[in-house]
């Protein structure tokens, strides 16, 4: 199956060989128009990514008349697979964290991606996608993978959102190292939400999660003059980013030792005011500025041990 933008995408219905659905092929994933097809369907007017399944056929633009599925189409239940998606020049070529799961699923049950398709009722073309690309699969896809792969629809999206991170499975063979302060910069990015650790005016530690932004190397962050937060202000703080992967039992941390100070420059507060790529969750009147200049950048990652 091969098509050109503007083409339509027609479903027929097996039984009847009457028109069931119909879309506009409005963009292309591959160079030799090969599927998946980005559809902009008639009846809905929502673009959708669709794997043609074998009751699928293209009419050209320029022929109007029907092409051929030819060796592309798979077995499938019939239909297409479609998926939400988002014009092909803004898609990010990682995995999604639903993709990422089914991989993790698939290999801790020993199935080859064939035997999982097959076994969910599904095109292998359309499981590789969803293991490799960013997808919003249909809740009927994610029952039939849940049961082919031994595991929840819950499971599968991420279920137990307010539950502390890392109760997944540790990795069977794990591996820790030191990340060098230059990784550390780039972990620490320009934004994120981060741990700031202080002594609060009762003499008590306390650790606050804030929300941050590094500007000119500085970690930045606002706060109320009376919060505890602000505690970290004109002392040595340390400053915590981390990231764990669920889906894939993986993780780093990066630790900033510093000394904290009140931004007071009109101009520099005005400069961070701008640059500020989202205000505090917290909310409320937060325009004390903190930066904290690190003296100190430490991290670890852990991954799978190489085998």
């Amino acid at each position: 199956m091969r098509a050109h933008l503007g083409d339509q995408l027609v479903i027929e219905s097996p039984t009847t060989g009457a028109s069931r659905r119909d879309g506009e092929i409005v963009g292309l994933h591959h160079d030799d128009g090969t599927p998946p097809y980005d559809v902009r369907w008639s009846d809905t007017d929502e673009v959708t990514l669709v794997f043609p399944g074998p009751d699928a056929h293209i009419r050209h633009l320029e022929h109007g008349q029907p092409g051929t599925t030819g060796g592309a189409a798979q077995p499938d239940t019939g239909g297409a697979e479609a998926v939400s998606t988002v014009p092909s020049s803004a898609r990010r070529p990682d995995p999604g964290d639903i993709g990422r799961r089914v991989s993790v699923e698939r290999h801790r049950q020993g199935l080859s991606r064939e035997e999982a398709a097959r076994r969910a009722r599904m095109s292998s073309d359309y499981l590789a996608y969803l293991e490799e690309r960013p997808a919003d699969p249909t809740v009927a896809t994610l029952v039939r993978l849940a049961d082919a792969l031994g595991t929840t629809v819950d499971a599968l999206r991420g279920g137990g959102m307010d539950l502390p991170p890392g109760q997944g499975h540790a990795l069977l063979h794990p591996q820790l190292h030191d990340l060098s302060p230059d990784e550390c910069r780039a972990l620490l990015s320009t934004h994120g939400v981060g741990r700031v650790a202080v002594s609060a005016s009762d003499g008590r530690p306390a650790v606050v999660p804030v929300n941050y932004d590094v500007v000119d190397d500085a970690i930045v962050f606002r706060t109320a003059p009376d919060s505890v937060a602000a505690a970290a202000a004109e002392t040595e703080v340390a400053f915590e980013v981390d990231h764990l992967d669920e889906a894939l039992s993986q993780g780093w941390s990066v630790l900033a030792v510093g000394p904290a100070n009140v931004v007071t420059d009109p101009d520099a507060v005005r400069r961070l005011a701008q640059h500020a790529y989202t205000t505090p969750w917290a909310g409320g009147e937060r325009e004390m500025w903190v930066s904290i200049r690190p003296t100190s950048l430490t991290g670890r990652r852990i991954t799978p041990a190489p085998r």
